[in-house]
């Protein structure tokens, strides 16, 4: 982790925003706030950084991205993002066509997210790795890199943040839903969580058995997925 993060941070050290970007003083921030966007290396107010990424209309999101990626993945590892909505900050990532910037760029970019992604699975200091899943895929767009980490990993953790996910976002897979909002390839996206679902959690969730009862119900199209004698079953103050 902290090799990925010296990496990303020598690497954009020294970025800024555009000199002519422009963003909304009633809504976004002052004057004074958005300057020191221009300015590289100058560490930004925690509630700065937020609204900076929060922020969907900036002219050109890879300036912005490149200048904050420093700061915000140091607070990314220590907890600093703990009450962002971290499917929404991936979704600010990957607006910004990081996988389409200069190779050592994107390398260092996608190099920190797989480090940070298997620190969430193997860390009890970490955010929720359902959250964490969603950051990720919105960042880079696909579910596919995220579970094959996520399938290596024989960790007990990995194995608990496994049946933590289930356990959070059971429901809304059995409805054909995918948990968090995306703007674009959800169909596909909620295809291969549940496919991987299906193939790899229940040998990693043996004992769990209304998890198990979830994924047994996942793999049943239609109407007969709602059907049976152990169902339905508390929706909500699951053991795990």
């Amino acid at each position: 982790m902290d090799e990925a993060l010296d990496r990303l941070t020598s690497t954009f050290r020294g970025m800024t925003a555009r000199a002519d970007e422009i963003q909304c003083e009633c809504h976004w921030g002052s004057e004074e706030e958005l300057a020191s966007l221009k300015v590289p290396d100058v560490e930004l107010d925690p509630d700065l950084l937020r609204r900076t990424m929060w922020a969907p209309d900036w002219d050109d999101q890879a300036s912005i991205l490149r200048r904050v990626l420093p700061q915000l993945a140091a607070a990314m590892v220590d907890g600093g993002v703990d009450d962002y909505d971290l499917s929404h900050l991936g979704e600010s990532i990957g607006r910004a066509h990081w996988q389409q910037w200069p190779t050592d760029q994107a390398a260092a970019v996608r190099t920190f997210l797989e480090a940070w992604w298997a620190h969430c699975l193997t860390s009890a200091v970490a955010p929720p790795a359902h959250e964490a899943f969603a950051l990720c895929t919105e960042a880079a767009g696909r579910v596919n890199p995220w579970l094959a980490i996520w399938e290596t990993l024989d960790h007990p953790l990995a194995t608990r943040r496994l049946a933590e996910l289930v356990n959070e976002w059971g429901l809304t897979l059995l409805s054909d839903d995918l948990p968090w909002p995306t703007i674009d390839r959800e169909e596909e996206k909620l295809r291969d969580l549940t496919n991987w679902l299906l193939t790899h959690a229940p040998r990693r969730l043996a004992g769990h058995d209304r998890l198990l009862n979830i994924l047994n119900r996942l793999a049943i199209a239609g109407p007969a997925r709602w059907d049976g004698p152990d169902w339905p079953f508390p929706a909500s103050g699951w053991k795990i």
